[in-house]
């Protein structure tokens, strides 16, 4: 049968977080995670809805994207798929023209895994490479050590103190306490958590997010942050080893990150905590 792409519908994003937990393994390359619908899902289901674009053959999901932002597709393919040529020439058709409507016209970027067949025929259609990323991945088959600070899980009654520390460690944030219950009210947020970690004066002075894909699966770090207040204190460090110890609670194989590579602070902090560096990957992008 043909492949066709579409939207998902309010109602039909349970079936392509399903479709993108199935999908995570351990050697796999870096890719959109039900994590990253997860933290999107603070703008609302609806919101989040209108961002995905899944392509189905037969009723089963083969490939699923988030425009993460005006002219960002992140585009994961089934592991069985990621070279089938079929599927690989209708993402590309569907992708470079506008009028179908997966990416606006003008400047866009995709991130597609690494050695999937859509990024050598997108090289051939005249996309350049992009701006580079460093994945890392922290294993969780053995005991993750204390982080040495006090953690705290969020709850409603925390909202307020996670939204405030992530403002404060990103510059021109709107994450605030309505978007927080918008996320934990999404469906992926079932198998995540938010922490919070304290200094010994009882300030809350980090924040991180941490998405499971399920008992088995990698598990995902999106976003973590440390309070621009506090910074230089091993607090980034110390949140980052509580995120891999609520994954690992969570059934998690492994954690993930991925940050770009001009970030070097963020980069010495995950190794730090016990992440591997892997080799960067590069998204994919056309001029206006």
């Amino acid at each position: 049968m043909a492949i066709a792409w579409g939207k998902p519908g309010v109602d039909g994003l349970n079936e392509a977080v399903s479709a993108l937990r199935d999908w995570q393994y351990d050697t796999a390359p870096m890719q959109l995670h039900p994590g990253d619908l997860g933290w999107f899902w603070r703008s609302g289901a609806e919101a989040t809805a209108a961002a995905v674009r899944t392509w189905s053959r037969d009723g089963q999901i083969l490939a699923v994207g988030l425009l993460d932002g005006p002219g960002l597709l992140r585009l994961t393919i089934a592991p069985g798929a990621q070279r089938e040529e079929e599927l690989t020439h209708r993402l590309v058709e569907d992708v470079t023209e506008p009028e179908r409507g997966v990416l606006p016209r003008g400047r866009a970027s995709i991130e597609a895994p690494m050695g999937a067949l859509v990024r050598d025929l997108l090289f051939e259609e005249g996309w350049s490479a992009g701006e580079p990323w460093t994945s890392l991945r922290r294993d969780l088959s053995e005991p993750v050590k204390d982080p040495g600070v006090r953690i705290e899980v969020v709850g409603p009654e925390l909202a307020h103190v996670f939204t405030a520390v992530h403002r404060s460690a990103f510059d021109g944030s709107k994450f605030t306490e309505e978007r927080w219950h918008a996320m934990a009210a999404g469906l992926p947020y079932a198998d995540a958590r938010c922490l919070v970690a304290y200094d010994d004066q009882g300030n809350a002075v980090a924040t991180v997010a941490v998405w499971s894909a399920g008992p088995g699966r990698p598990g995902l770090l999106e976003p973590m942050g440390v309070h621009r207040e506090h910074r230089r204190h091993g607090y980034g460090e110390a949140i980052t080893v509580a995120a891999a110890a609520a994954l690992q609670e969570l059934g998690s194989s492994s954690a993930i990150v991925c940050t770009p590579s001009s970030n070097i602070g963020a980069i010495a902090t995950y190794k730090a905590a016990g992440f591997q560096q892997h080799p960067e990957v590069r998204d994919l992008y056309r001029g206006a």
